[in-house]
């Protein structure tokens, strides 16, 4: 590998390390920021905000890629969320830090849909495999290191620094990517859709704030708020449906939607909802029923990341070898039997069942993730790849967003379900430990029972999603040689 391409691989794994720790190390200096700005009421817009503004940029920026050229999209990206960074470093209220979240959000949501597209552009097959399995890791990586970069940040300077930090490997990121990434200028004037980009940001926006914000309502305003925002959501769609008929350059082209991909993408959506819920439901398992530290936990999950980078090191030569249908069949069946050995722990299971489990779901992951990519990339030519590994980015976005509210509120009723079970009434799950200290009812091993039934429940919702996965993954068409 030559020069200028190992210093392309370093400015996208830069950036790529840049926008996953970031999201780790604000969740752990959270609780000092809200108390240093005085607004722990609006800690939950911190990061809606962020999700929200990045979902919507993903297509817009994938369609710039492929319109005016990767290179200078990414690295517009990049200096957007660096600028956010910046502004976000200054704040000095909670209302200034969620504009300039907002800001940092714009440009998170073009890197990785660019990243992912340039090393599909720029690397042959067996080597792509590889260099978008250590992409996946560097994310895994990113989530470890965040907590302990965080703190020591915090702990040496101060919360402001978190985001300082991320200003001097950007602009080192985007020397390396201005250097070795050579691009044809397009000089051709560009009809822009700004009617579809206008439509669809306001269809993600009402769709994701029936997950994002809906958990938050009062019960009794849940469901009007739920249908009516899905009534906007389902109106924007039909009107975006429209407008993209008659664009001269649409933001999402009809063109990218074959067989194959609507496939893709809705096994993309159920695959990253699964794995949203294993990595968050978990540590929850480690910790509050097995009583392990949060770091022996987090050390439980790396057999996962583990797997999941040494599965890429072969991915390539078995993609030429038997195609993308049979390693996307073959990983999703390691997911579903992870999903079934999963189901079967208790409280008192061994750790060391956790580590295989872990392991073996790792090589699953890996495998769909990476070929479900790859799949997207050549399922279209260069002048629509941006825009399709963007669709397949926002997915992917919707399937965590979603997912994880709809799994928050399935293990949320089978707690408060458990307890009404057993007799005992009155216990909000989303206030469990201080439920026990109140309710004279309640002793730690109830809570560990409660929390063991639900993640059981959980657990067995993950192998319906598996189930139906593994069934979209065998009527996928053959992708031609």
């Amino acid at each position: 590998m030559n020069l200028k391409r190992r210093n392309l691989i370093i400015s996208i794994m830069l950036v790529m390390f840049l926008a996953a720790v970031e999201g780790t190390i604000v969740t752990m200096a959270t609780p000092t920021i809200t108390k240093d700005l005085h607004g722990f009421e609006l800690i939950s817009l911190v990061f809606s905000v962020y999700l929200l503004t990045s979902a919507i940029s993903t297509p817009i920026y994938g369609k710039f890629a492929d319109l005016y050229g990767r290179k200078k999209m990414l690295i517009i990206a990049i200096l957007l969320f660096l600028t956010g960074s910046f502004l976000c470093g200054l704040s000095q209220s909670m209302i200034m830090l969620i504009a300039f979240r907002a800001i940092q959000g714009l440009g998170a949501g073009g890197i990785l849909t660019i990243s992912y597209t340039i090393v599909g552009d720029e690397f042959p097959l067996e080597e792509r495999s590889k260099i978008q399995g250590g992409l996946s890791t560097v994310w895994g990586i990113a989530t470890l290191v965040g907590p302990f970069l965080g703190g020591f940040l915090i702990d040496m300077l101060s919360w402001h620094w978190i985001f300082f930090i991320n200003i001097p490997f950007g602009l080192l990121a985007v020397g390396f990517l201005q250097s070795s990434l050579e691009e044809t200028a397009i000089k051709k004037k560009q009809s822009i859709d700004y009617a579809g980009i206008i439509t669809l940001s306001l269809a993600v926006i009402s769709l994701l704030s029936i997950f994002i914000f809906g958990q938050n309502t009062a019960s009794y305003r849940s469901s009007f708020f739920t249908i009516s925002g899905a009534a906007v959501t389902a109106l924007l769609l039909f009107l975006f449906y429209k407008i993209e008929k008659k664009a001269k350059e649409p933001i999402i082209p009809s063109g990218i939607f074959t067989k194959t991909s609507t496939i893709v993408n809705l096994l993309s959506f159920l695959i990253y909802a699964t794995l949203m819920g294993i990595d968050v439901y978990m540590p929850l398992y480690l910790q509050n029923i097995l009583g392990y530290q949060p770091t022996i936990s987090g050390l439980a999950m790396l057999p996962m990341s583990i797997s999941w980078l040494g599965v890429t090191f072969v991915l390539g030569k078995l993609f030429i070898r038997y195609g993308g249908k049979a390693v996307t069949v073959v990983s999703n069946i390691l997911i579903l039997i992870s999903t079934l050995l999963f189901a079967t722990l208790g409280m008192n299971s061994p750790i060391l069942l956790v580590l295989l489990y872990g392991f073996i779901v790792g090589i699953g992951f890996g495998g769909v993730t990476t070929a479900l990519t790859i799949i997207v990339q050549d399922s279209v030519e260069y002048s629509m790849r941006g825009v399709a590994v963007a669709t397949n980015s926002l997915l992917r976005t919707l399937g965590q967003t979603i997912g994880i509210s709809i799994f928050g509120g399935i293990f949320n009723m089978n707690v408060a379900r458990y307890f009404m079970n057993h007799g005992i009434e009155g216990v909000d799950s989303s206030n469990l430990y201080q439920a026990s200290v109140s309710h004279a009812a309640l002793s730690a091993e109830q809570i560990k029972s409660s929390l063991n039934s639900s993640l059981h429940i959980l657990f067995i919702t993950f192998i319906a999603i598996s189930c139906f996965s593994f069934i979209l993954s065998i009527v996928m068409p053959e992708e031609k040689k």
